[in-house]
């Protein structure tokens, strides 16, 4: 594991050099074991926390701080998502990784854009391994397959590396890391260009704007499936919604149902998405699944205590299986 901090006494703090030089990868790492950046964020300061709250002997007796936080970081991951499969059996509905917005479109605490580079946002290094759809596939994973793969396949840690932070042996990691790749190939096609991809969705967004059903029907792929996320807390369908056509109608009962929606593009995890807004307010963010040339999957999260990078408000409360049990049923996602 590598780390920009130097060996020696001479340093007036040991530690700054390692807080520094990690904390954009402990985020980054954290968001991609967790699929949450309020998770994430909770998981870099108890490292911390857990660093400062060593003397400063113990401090500089380790050689390598920025593989210590790692390790530390990677252990608490794999805690939490131990326990986070239980507390989700009661969570309302499907549980959704969170979504990150642009680093353009992040909205700080004061309501308005921010390019601080110290905002997680703009630390979330948005590439192939952060797409809702990849994320998903993690969320399938045990615990340990996921923290092999990610540290592994993602970050490119040795298995040797892996294996002090999952606590098992080098060839045990690598056979973890081997299963959750055949669950990743299993499961994702190859991503329809970019350029396809951007123009799919905007064709989809006017289309639900001007409620042309058949002009919808044609985007999405017959076996296509949306899913949403509203934890309990808004209004929200509970099931998965299966089909190209069922997926269409209920686009339109939306548009029926929320005339004063504003649907804009957006960048949801690197990929071309969409935004409603309310009265200048974010309530709903889509992120898209385009393997070949239609629409296959649809992931609408509206659990706003997932939405607070692009809403402003601070998370109430971390979500990883958490929800409010009120404001249950199977109404719009608006």
């Amino acid at each position: 594991m590598t780390t920009t901090s130097e060996p020696g006494h001479d340093r007036p703090d040991p530690s700054l050099d390692a807080i520094m030089s990690e904390r954009r990868q402990l985020i980054n790492l954290a968001y991609r074991l967790l699929g949450s950046l309020a998770d994430a964020e909770d998981v870099v300061q108890e490292t911390y926390a857990r660093w400062y709250a060593m003397s400063r002997q113990q401090q500089e007796a380790i050689a390598s701080p920025g593989a210590w936080l790692t390790k530390v970081a990677g252990r608490i991951c794999l805690d939490l998502l131990g326990s986070a499969r239980a507390r989700r059996e009661s969570y309302v509905g499907e549980w959704i990784p969170e979504p990150l917005p642009d680093r353009a479109e992040w909205i700080d605490g004061r309501g308005g854009g921010t390019t601080d580079p110290a905002d997680p946002a703009d630390r979330i290094t948005l590439d192939e391994s952060v797409t809702m759809a990849f994320l998903v596939v993690l969320e399938s994973m045990t615990p340990a397959e996921r923290v092999a793969f990610v540290l592994h396949e993602v970050f490119r840690y040795s298995f040797a590396e892996v294996a002090e932070i999952v606590g098992r042996t080098p060839a045990a990691c690598r056979q973890l890391a081997s299963s959750a790749r055949r669950r990743v190939r299993a499961s994702q096609a190859l991503p329809a260009p970019a350029g396809l991809r951007a123009g799919l969705v905007r064709d989809f967004k006017q289309a639900w704007e001007a409620k042309d059903i058949d002009t919808l029907v044609g985007l999405l792929d017959p076996r296509a499936m949306m899913i949403a996320d509203g934890g309990g807390l808004v209004s929200a369908v509970l099931r998965p919604i299966e089909g190209g056509e069922q997926i269409a109608r209920y686009i339109i009962a939306i548009a029926d149902m929320a005339p004063g929606l504003t649907i804009l593009e957006r960048t949801v995890n690197g990929q071309p998405g969409l935004v409603a807004q309310r009265d200048g307010v974010t309530v709903t963010v889509a992120a898209f699944d385009v393997p070949g040339d239609r629409i296959m999957r649809i992931w609408a999260v509206r659990n706003p205590e997932k939405l607070w990078p692009w809403t402003g408000e601070p998370q109430a409360a971390s979500d990883s299986g958490h929800g409010a049990r009120h404001g249950e049923g199977e109404t719009t996602i608006t």
